[in-house]
């Protein structure tokens, strides 16, 4: 087709002219009020979080203030702002995806929003295909209805993308293990995606009492239940997916688990609580690193640092885990990084430590 051809091209030219690591940022409504212009520098792409399905039905975020934007473009005119659908507990996508009538109204609904807002793309954030477990619904039929709501979603922003004479980016946020990729069709559904990001973040947490690292890079030894961000990227690779097109996440907060025995540092414990979500790295910096009792520790198997009092366990991504998973990106020949979340760490700290790491 004449308008796949043009977008060949345009997507060639984009290649070559952005050829740079990616740093995609989730941000919210908290974070576009206090972006600043050296920040908006070291990022690429802004996730704005989320939109969701409102109670009539239709596409609607808990952002508004969208002309943000126009100062934070007008100081990085590269930077490309998606909007990412969907989030945790956040459904209706297994019934969008169910049939071709339905993938096309969402797909044109997903695209009136970006374009109402000015924005360059869309990000899908499903979570999860054939999985319920985030109070969703979902069906059997999510396997093979997700890769035709991507191509949907695709060729609603290339006729778009026609219109207005400019390319519409695409991309997912993925479960970052094989639950995922056996719920997807990854290797079919990439070809409509311009990259993916895979949360390697929460890879233990909220559901398990035994503490441990949850956004490590590497699997560290003794630890036979938690995953890593290098396994991460080789399932999704075995699965189909180039490697040029994948992000690893870096966590711009904490998991806490509480009632820790004082054995070990307090690390593969079984603990009193689950792994809740802990303190942002803005807190983290001024109340926990080295102080009140909170003594650091570093995982040179894992690339990972946690902190430990005696009774609580904190894991979390620094500046030292995050060099070296720049590195790792860039090793391996990776798109880049994503990060949870922009808001959450005041210090600047963490995404100079990105934006030093990938130069």
């Amino acid at each position: 087709m004449i308008i796949e051809s043009k977008f060949k091209i345009l997507r060639l030219g984009r290649m070559i002219t952005m050829d740079k690591k990616y740093v995609a940022a989730y941000i919210r409504q908290a974070g576009l009020e206090r972006m600043t212009k050296e920040d908006a520098l070291k990022i690429t792409h802004l996730n704005i979080a989320f939109c969701k399905y409102n109670d009539e039905g239709k596409l609607d975020s808990k952002v508004k203030n969208f002309h943000l934007l126009d100062k934070i473009k007008e100081w990085n005119p590269d930077l490309k702002a998606i909007i990412s659908i969907g989030g945790w507990s956040n459904g209706g996508y297994s019934e969008a995806a169910s049939t071709e009538e339905s993938r096309k109204a969402f797909a044109k609904e997903a695209v009136e929003f970006m374009i109402k807002h000015k924005l360059d793309g869309l990000d899908l954030d499903w979570e999860y295909p054939c999985c319920s477990i985030s109070g969703i619904n979902s069906s059997p039929n999510d396997k093979e209805n997700f890769t035709l709501l991507l191509k949907a979603m695709r060729d609603e922003l290339n006729l778009q993308g026609e219109k207005d004479n400019k390319y519409y980016m695409l991309t997912i946020a993925a479960g970052a293990d094989k639950y995922y990729t056996k719920f997807t069709n990854m290797g079919e559904a990439q070809k409509y995606l311009d990259y993916i990001m895979l949360m390697t973040y929460d890879l233990r947490g909220g559901f398990q009492i035994l503490s441990g690292h949850h956004t490590n890079l590497y699997s560290p030894q003794g630890d036979i239940f938690t995953i890593s961000a290098d396994e991460a990227v080789k399932i999704f690779v075995e699965a189909g997916v180039p490697k040029e097109k994948l992000l690893i996440g870096a966590a711009f907060y904490s998991r806490k688990w509480d009632k820790v025995p004082n054995i070990n540092n307090g690390y593969l414990q079984v603990c009193g609580t689950t792994g809740a979500f802990g303190p942002d790295y803005t807190e983290l910096d001024r109340e926990y690193i080295n102080k009140n009792g909170y003594i650091r520790y570093w995982d040179d198997v894992a690339k990972a640092p946690y902190l430990f009092n005696g009774s609580s366990f904190i894991s979390y991504d620094d500046e030292e885990s995050v060099k070296y998973k720049c590195e790792y990106v860039k090793e391996n020949n990776l798109k880049g990084v994503l990060f949870w979340l922009y808001d959450a760490d005041e210090t600047g700290k963490l995404l100079n430590s990105i934006h030093e790491n990938l130069k």
